[in-house]
């Protein structure tokens, strides 16, 4: 008798899906010929019958327009748990708070979070269960912790003795490999590996680098079979049909995602509590310094309580920036900071995180002891890029082993 169940929600209602259309660059973009690892059925279903299923999902977790959990059980695979990262499951949760365990509502399978009391399954979460699937989208950037969930359920999965499938998808900031190489002096929950702020590759390519590299707790290595994407090139422009998460809700907050977290680490609002987070940047001290201004608020499900909330906060708007040569560029943009540090009419202020309520301090989010003091000092962005040498090309030589795509 099949498992009965209700449909699941089809996109990520709360926040939207990103339309899907071809580029004026010239380069391949969105879905176009790409097939995720997810929609490659042929590849993976017959190792699940007669299994019992975990999943680590999400509303990008998805085959076309239907959630994959959806489409895996109108196929008659025995899903038995689900695994919710940051944000949950259903991804109604705020960036950083914690998540509860609860029952999906509509299908009646139990959700295991794992961004609240637990980072990662026990043995008890395991008894029954025989294989798990790993199903996120990422986003390319050392910052975006599902790589992090990722890799304790690759250690998980060895000391259990659990075969992990990971199914994957294009990085939409597949073409950046750029920044410094993790100083793991700095390590921490926003950075755990000793890659660049964004690396330029997929979380396939990454758990085969986990592995590869010894990563895994003890250096041991998880029995893994990566779905690849068919048809992708780390080059493509790639748009997402679903948001991510929360606050990346658009494909231009996507692409400047790599540069303007950083402002994570600084005392100005970068479009937290606005429908443009990481793609305006300001606080109320840049009064008279520009005209562009924005008034954060608090959004359930995006930032409750915003730094600067029902605050006028005045500085740059790149919600208009040109995407197409930001690519071409390859590289993480320091313009802003640098300027907006100039403007700034209190610098002692300007990386205090007991001040700005954020989520990060500068040297984790960069990953480096050296960026605070370069900008304080008005180092040029050439001399910063010089400083990320030799870790940054040793790590793009290294990267080379573990690719799956042009």
């Amino acid at each position: 008798m099949k498992r009965p169940f209700l449909l699941l929600m089809v996109l990520w209602t709360a926040f939207g899906a990103t339309a899907c259309a071809q580029t004026d660059s010239g380069v391949e973009s969105s879905r176009s010929g790409i097939l995720t690892g997810a929609e490659q059925t042929n590849e993976y279903l017959h190792i699940l019958k007669g299994k019992r299923v975990a999943m680590m999902a999400n509303p990008t977790t998805i085959i076309g327009e239907r959630h994959l959990v959806d489409s895996l059980l109108l196929l008659d695979v025995q899903i038995v748990k689900i695994f919710g990262p940051e944000h949950g499951f259903r991804g109604s949760a705020s960036a950083g708070v914690a998540v509860r365990d609860e029952t999906d509502l509509a299908t009646g399978i139990p959700i295991v979070s794992l961004y609240g009391k637990k980072k990662k399954p026990s043995s008890e979460d395991l008894v029954d269960v025989d294989i798990l699937i790993y199903d996120l989208q990422d986003v390319g950037c050392r910052f975006y912790t599902n790589i992090n969930a990722l890799v304790r359920l690759m250690e998980v999965c060895h000391e259990n003795g659990k075969k992990l499938i990971i199914l994957d998808r294009p990085n939409p900031n597949g073409y950046l490999i750029d920044g410094p190489i993790l100083d793991m002096k700095y390590s921490s929950g926003i950075g755990m590996f000793p890659i660049p702020m964004s690396h330029g590759l997929t979380v396939g390519e990454f758990a085969l680098m986990a592995n590869g590299e010894g990563w895994l707790a003890d250096g041991v290595k998880c029995d893994i079979k990566v779905v690849p994407v068919a048809n992708y090139e780390h080059n493509m422009e790639y748009i997402l049909p679903v948001s991510p998460s929360p606050n990346l809700n658009s494909h231009q907050s996507v692409m400047l995602y790599p540069s303007t977290c950083m402002f994570e680490g600084t005392y100005l609002n970068h479009g937290r509590g606005t429908y443009s987070p990481f793609a305006v940047l300001g606080s109320p001290e840049l009064k008279g310094v520009y005209d562009f201004n924005f008034t954060p608020s608090g959004i359930k499900g995006m930032a409750e309580n915003p730094l600067f909330n029902g605050q006028v906060c005045y500085g740059i708007d790149l919600r208009e920036i040109d995407i197409t040569s930001l690519r071409k560029k390859k590289q993480i943009d320091l313009s802003w900071i640098i300027e907006l540090f100039q403007a700034h009419p209190h610098k002692e202020m300007f990386f205090d995180s007991s001040l700005s309520k954020q989520m990060g301090v500068i040297e984790y989010l960069i990953g480096s002891g050296l960026f605070r003091d370069q900008i304080t000092r008005g180092v040029s962005e050439k001399k910063i890029r010089e400083s990320w040498e030799p870790g940054l090309s040793a790590y793009k030589k290294m990267r080379k082993k573990y690719l799956l795509y042009p």
